[in-house]
């Protein structure tokens, strides 16, 4: 059974992130603040969950949530920034969009929350001298695994999937033969035959490598 907090403060908020290993489309952020009367017996990392139990404790985590709230970093920004900075920034913006300041994060991974906060991108969020020095200000915590550890991360892990893959349900369909409503733009051996054959689009990650050496792309642009 995950644990309710990992700090002394009621008010904790965990965050967690999805699409960091796609080749297109964003990566999707979530954070989550939790009641402390937050009960759940199929609640767990979203990677063990099915699509059905997600999307059904979806409803649930927002309606009993104190506040919650989502983002999504684009694949231009992405390109700009690196996937890994791009996924921290997911998970700060969405921190800085819940209607309650946290009292004290947890942040699953291994990287504290306040990293790379003074990021010089052309694309995406720029955050003010306000933001920086509030995210900096909250006591954070990064703990491994922690979205099968604790509630609140899980819940984050599980809202991250679930708008991401509605995202990529609806991009779908203006690019329906790479076939992401199924393989929500993860690297699938017909993802990357979709790519070689069509070229990549508007959504691909430009500075992941889309395909393997021996199926390298032509490029021009």
């Amino acid at each position: 059974m995950l644990k309710k907090l990992h700090s002394n403060y009621t008010l904790e908020c965990g965050t967690d992130e999805a699409g960091r290993g796609c080749l297109a489309g964003p990566v999707t952020a979530a954070a989550v603040i939790l009641p402390e009367e937050f009960e759940s017996l199929t609640l767990n990392d979203s990677k063990q969950l099915s699509k059905k139990n997600r999307f059904n404790l979806r409803p649930i985590i927002e309606k009993e949530a104190i506040t919650f709230a989502f983002r999504h970093i684009h694949n231009n920004e992405i390109d700009e920034i690196n996937i890994l900075n791009a996924s921290m920034k997911a998970m700060q913006e969405s921190i800085l969009k819940l209607n309650t300041i946290p009292e004290f994060i947890i942040v699953d991974g291994n990287r504290p929350i306040f990293s790379k906060l003074d990021l010089k991108n052309s694309h995406g969020k720029i955050f003010t001298k306000q933001e920086i020095e509030l995210l900096k200000k909250i006591p954070n915590e990064s703990i491994i695994k922690g979205d099968s550890k604790y509630l609140s991360i899980a819940a984050a892990s599980v809202l991250a999937k679930t708008y991401r893959d509605e995202y990529m349900n609806k991009i779908h369909q203006e690019f329906p033969m790479y076939n992401w409503k199924k393989n929500k733009g993860y690297p699938t051996k017909e993802h990357r035959e979709a790519i070689k054959k069509y070229g990549p689009c508007k959504y691909h990650r430009m500075s992941f490598r889309l395909l393997p050496d021996q199926l390298a792309l032509d490029l021009k642009f």
